[in-house]
């Protein structure tokens, strides 16, 4: 007899009453009567990680995400078990967990309330694909805001915003589109003032609801996998990015070139072309250090060939590039075409490296090359043999760097886009479907790109970049957003996603100059190019269908302008050089969003357009065209106009001039920004001098600027400088102390200081205690002096 029966849906089920609680050093667990177990993990005093298992069983404890080298440890950690809760204390955080329902309150010493549970923890069983859809649901309480999740093209402050991570290939996308090509489920909440963080590591498809639905709950939930998040308090913003950044690690120093401007085109080729750009580069005095080769490089596209038609002698291009201070980037995509007499393909189905469906045959896929296969990055086997498959391009071909490309995976010609979600992988011995690998592939890629260059550019230092990323690839490589649009709210989205990705722990970011589709126009390039030298990565890409997009493509007024701008960038990489020392060292952004700079403020909750570059630069783009300036608002301090060096104090919003050859930029007062000479390339000159920029101010600002040899890895045994400047002003009187660590010998001798906003004459300087004659110091009128690069202490004395 056949009886039609169902599968009972229960629909959302929550965690009841704890019956039992244990602790084993820094972890704590609670289990209840239905079978759910907290694990509370103390990293350190204000980083916790909140782990749930259902059915008593947790799964194996694996992530991509988290660096080997986090800090661990903390100083305090108390448990006590009250009557309605027990409650875990550390020196700077208190976690009441309920015992009627396991749902989690997390507060300061002071008990003011940081994040608690709304419904907590609950889940869904899956019943089409097994496992469980995992939910936790956060009260969100008055003016709370939200900040972070990596490229999102939406407004910085995400309040009243639901968001998908799930990384796509989305071509032409607008604003507000979801998904895009990264997934970081990490977002920064700031309530009264105080900033917390929540990292949640799962890399299912991931969704955060932030007051979106409900106007008081937020909520976070993933198709597959387990509730795992880390909770991170600051108070501060920078605080709570900084744990985020330590956790998920951070790369290594680029070489300086790569801070230089690129320029990339779909396609350059043949080799004429490429060598006519890089010409023009030189004939036009515009600064570039590298130019890119797309997919049409290739023999047929199929990655790590040439093809002996457009490039005859790809060795010989490149040395000749060289010699003309250019580095050349290549492109390399997933998909290897399905060819028997290409040895990539053949080297793959040998060692069984491709990916493979469920039922046992080989994912096949569309894309640039026709039907493809494509590795599994998740296996270490398959990722060392990628590594070694660059031995050709970059050790005996000499190419410089990288680019992967496509790498989300995108497949074309299906709904979904990308790979069928019952493909199997590896996962570093953790087997799974695609459902839980395809966040992580372009990650695993990378991964295995940026360690094939690095031991191949040896003892050069590595250059990678990709489009897909989850969170941690930061590590590996630098990355951009993808195809965007020549528009004006193109613009405005690449201001917001390299604010938010320097939040979630990826500095190392830009966008494609002017926009990847269609064309803009002159004022819409150079606009775009007086931003986009204020971004970490900076490069011009288009996708070649819309016409030339070269800094002279638009006639000489807007030439002469990219060409100014390009040249400020150039002289500011001293200043970017040390930002990105800063990034490393302290998981400090590169770029900070006003509200990261100043949470206090609440004129800064909202702002999407002004930013800060490094620590002492105020930038605002003009982004409509037929301006002649903009409002723009300065958050606390003192801001000299870096045009004009009229001083403006900050809370306020005023009208900034910028005609179509400015854009609105300040420094700190105080500030001692560090410049080079104009360079075409970097390394074409040798440094004589380094001029800085010194900006009064009646009391005290710190600065500093980091040099190396700015290539190879002699950085790493204390062959550096860093030179730390403590500025004092008094009425009149400026002092400038100066503290050095590291032993690189830099190639000048001297500083050339060039003084805005001196409020008195100088009439008498003093090199450690000693007077100097200032024809010796060459002092220019009240504008600069020149003095050894090795003092103590400086006094300038005014009359």
């Amino acid at each position: 007899m056949i009886t039609n029966t169902e599968i009972a849906t229960r629909g959302n089920q929550s965690p009841n009453h704890i019956v039992d609680f244990k602790q084993e050093n820094d972890k704590i667990y609670f289990t209840t009567q239905n079978g759910v177990i907290l694990q509370v993990t103390i990293l350190r005093d204000s980083v916790v990680r909140f782990r749930y298992a259902t059915e008593y069983v947790f799964e194996p404890d694996f992530s991509y995400a988290i660096s080997e080298d986090v800090n661990l440890g903390y100083n305090e950690l108390t448990i006590e078990d009250e009557i309605p809760e027990y409650v875990i204390t550390t020196s700077k955080i208190k976690i009441y967990i309920n015992k009627a329902n396991l749902k989690v309150q997390i507060a300061d010493l002071d008990n003011v309330i940081l994040v608690e549970d709304e419904l907590g923890f609950h889940w869904e069983e899956n019943f089409d694909y097994g496992g469980n859809v995992v939910k936790m649901s956060k009260v969100c309480h008055s003016g709370e805001s939200y900040y972070g999740m990596g490229d999102k093209a939406s407004h910085t402050n995400l309040k009243g915003k639901r968001i998908n991570n799930w990384v796509t290939d989305s071509y032409a996308y607008g604003k507000d589109q979801e998904p895009l090509y990264k997934s970081i489920p990490f977002y920064i909440g700031l309530k009264e003032s105080k900033a917390y963080g929540i990292f949640f590591d799962n890399s299912f498809s991931t969704y955060f609801d932030f007051a979106a639905e409900k106007r008081n709950v937020t909520s976070f939930w993933a198709d597959g996998g387990e509730m795992n998040y880390y909770f991170f308090y600051g108070p501060e913003m920078k605080e709570v990015v900084e744990s985020y950044t330590d956790l998920t690690g951070v790369p290594e120093l680029p070489p300086l070139w790569a801070l230089g401007f690129h320029q990339s085109k779909w396609s350059y080729f043949p080799e004429q072309k490429v060598r006519d750009i890089a010409s023009k580069f030189r004939e036009l005095n515009i600064p570039c250090d590298a130019i890119y080769l797309d997919i049409d490089y290739m023999e047929g596209f199929r990655c790590f060939t040439w093809n002996n038609q457009y490039f005859p002698n790809p060795k010989k291009m490149i040395e000749e590039m060289e010699d003309e201070g250019f580095k050349v980037i290549t492109m390399i995509d997933p998909g290897i075409k399905i060819d028997r007499d290409y040895w990539v393909y053949q080297q793959a189905m040998d060692n069984g490296f491709f990916c493979r469906r469920a039922d046992g045959p080989h994912f096949k896929g569309k894309v640039w090359p026709g039907e493809c296969k494509f590795p599994d990055f998740t296996n270490p086997e398959v990722r060392e043999w990628w590594a070694g498959l660059y031995k050709e391009m970059i050790a005996d071909m000499g190419v410089s760097g990288v680019w992967n490309d496509m790498n989300e995976p995108a497949v074309m010609e299906v709904p979904t886009k990308t790979a069928n979600l019952d493909v199997r992988h590896d996962y570093d011995g953790h087997p799974c479907s695609h459902r839980k690998a395809h966040n992580v592939y372009g990650m695993q890629m990378v991964r295995a790109t940026y360690e094939g260059v690095k031991k191949f550019m040896f003892p050069r230092r590595p250059f990678v970049l990709t489009r897909a990323a989850y969170s941690g690839t930061q590590r590996y490589c630098a990355t951009w957003t993808g195809d965007n649009v020549a528009t004006w709210e193109h613009l405005w989205i690449a201001n917001v996603q390299m604010q938010r990705m320097c939040m979630s722990g990826y500095s190392f970011v830009g966008s494609d100059i002017g926009g990847f589709a269609e064309q803009p126009n002159g004022e819409l390039f150079a606009r775009w190019m007086q931003l986009a030298v204020f971004h970490p990565f900076c490069r011009v890409h288009s996708s070649g269908d819309h016409g030339d997009q070269e800094p002279w493509s638009f006639g000489e007024e807007i030439t002469d302008i990219v060409r100014e701008f390009i040249n400020l960038r150039y002289q500011l990489l001293p200043y970017l050089y040390t930002m990105f020392y800063n990034y490393i060292k302290e998981g400090f952004p590169m770029l900070q969003s006003l509200v990261f700079y100043d949470q206090e403020d609440h004129q800064t909750h909202f702002r999407t357009d002004e930013f800060i570059f490094g620590k002492q630069m105020l930038v605002c783009p003009v982004q409509e065209p037929n301006s002649q300036g903009r409002r723009m608002y300065f958050p606390k301090g003192n801001w000299y106009n870096y045009w004009t060096d009229e001083l403006t104090e900050g809370g306020v919003e005023r009208w900034v001039s910028a005609e179509i050859h400015r854009i609105p930029l300040f420094v700190k007062e105080g500030a001692m920004i560090p410049k080079y000479p104009v360079q075409q390339y970097v390394g074409e000159k040798e440094i004589e001098k380094l001029n800085i920029d010194v900006y009064y101010k009646a009391g005290t600002e710190n600065s500093q600027v980091y040099e190396d040899q700015q290539e190879g890895y002699d950085y790493k045994k204390g062959r550096y400088s860093l030179r730390r400047f403590k500025l004092t002003g008094k009425e009149n009187e400026l002092i400038i102390q100066q503290f050095k660590d590291g032993n690189f010998i830099t190639p000048y001798d001297n500083f050339k200081m060039s003084f805005h906003g001196l409020p008195f004459t100088i009439d008498t300087v003093e090199v450690d205690n000693e007077e100097v004659d200032l024809k010796d110091i060459k002092l220019n009128g009240n504008n600069s002096i020149e003095v050894g690069k090795d003092f103590t202490e400086l006094h300038i004395f005014g009359k």
